[in-house]
């Protein structure tokens, strides 16, 4: 019998079955951090593109958990200045894929399938993962939160990609308003793709800690927004990266604070 959304929900939230392993990407040559379970083969891997200004380590929780479920989740800590290049950005992410399927990430066991690769990011470190997903047909998936167009637009990169899509916007968001950012990327997506918009949420919701950039950057870290976010992102991941149905109803529900506002593919089958 098919789970319920709602239990789907509350067992999505908490931390998954695997022990999770730290590493660090510049002992392959880049830097930024990579979470994996401590073993497992032909895993799924996804590269996670920061927000404006912020280090990796502002993510932890949502990369630990992403690897508490099996998924090996990188974060180059690259493109950190006032006025980072977005297309270097989206060739480091696409770098960070090829390091964690082509280099030994511990001492065994941990293998990436390149068949099974995701992409992910915040702000501009979301548009950045659009624009390499464009790039590199080993992309599976896309994830964004509160993304932000990008030069090139990340809108005209969206046109190109037919693998699934998800973006969450924060309707409360002054940096990166869903109107012109997450939206126009959603509705320009050329794959199947779903837009969400996070009720009483701001920017740096997703974001962990404290840290110097807030006092330039609307919003604070808020802990019901992470929670959706670790959930929404690790049931899509898990979907379209192993092919597995179990966390499905997940992404076809409005969830409470999480309202789907745009999905041609839900709209088609009403």
């Amino acid at each position: 019998m098919a789970s319920k959304p709602k239990e789907l929900l509350e067992e999505l939230s908490h931390p998954g079955p695997h022990d999770v392993v730290r590493g660090n990407l510049a002992l392959a040559g880049l830097p930024g951090v990579v979470f994996t379970p401590r073993s497992g083969l032909g895993l799924p891997g996804v590269a996670f593109g920061h927000g404006w200004l912020q280090p990796p380590g502002r993510y932890r929780e949502l990369l630990s958990h992403l690897a508490s479920w099996g998924i090996v989740a990188a974060a180059p800590a690259t493109q950190r200045g006032p006025l980072p290049s977005h297309r270097m950005f989206a060739a480091d992410l696409r770098s960070t894929l090829d390091i964690v399927t082509g280099v030994r990430l511990g001492p065994g066991g941990i293998s990436v399938d390149p068949a099974k690769l995701g992409l992910a990011g915040h702000s501009v470190g979301g548009g950045a993962a659009v624009l390499a997903a464009a790039g590199d047909e080993r992309v599976k998936a896309v994830a964004t939160f509160a993304a932000a167009q990008t030069l090139p637009p990340a809108t005209e990169a969206a046109r190109k990609l037919t693998v699934p899509g998800l973006h969450l916007a924060a309707k409360g968001d002054l940096v990166t308003p869903a109107t012109g950012n997450a939206e126009a990327i959603a509705k320009a997506w050329g794959g199947p793709v779903q837009l969400r918009i996070l009720d009483k949420s701001t920017h740096l919701a997703v974001t962990e800690g404290s840290h110097w950039s807030q006092r330039l950057l609307q919003g604070k870290p808020q802990r019901r927004t992470q929670r959706l976010v670790r959930v929404l992102f690790t049931a899509f991941f898990l979907t379209h990266l192993t092919g597995t149905d179990k966390w499905r109803p997940l992404l076809t529900t409005d969830l409470k604070r999480a309202t789907i506002d745009f999905d041609p593919s839900l709209e088609a089958a009403a």
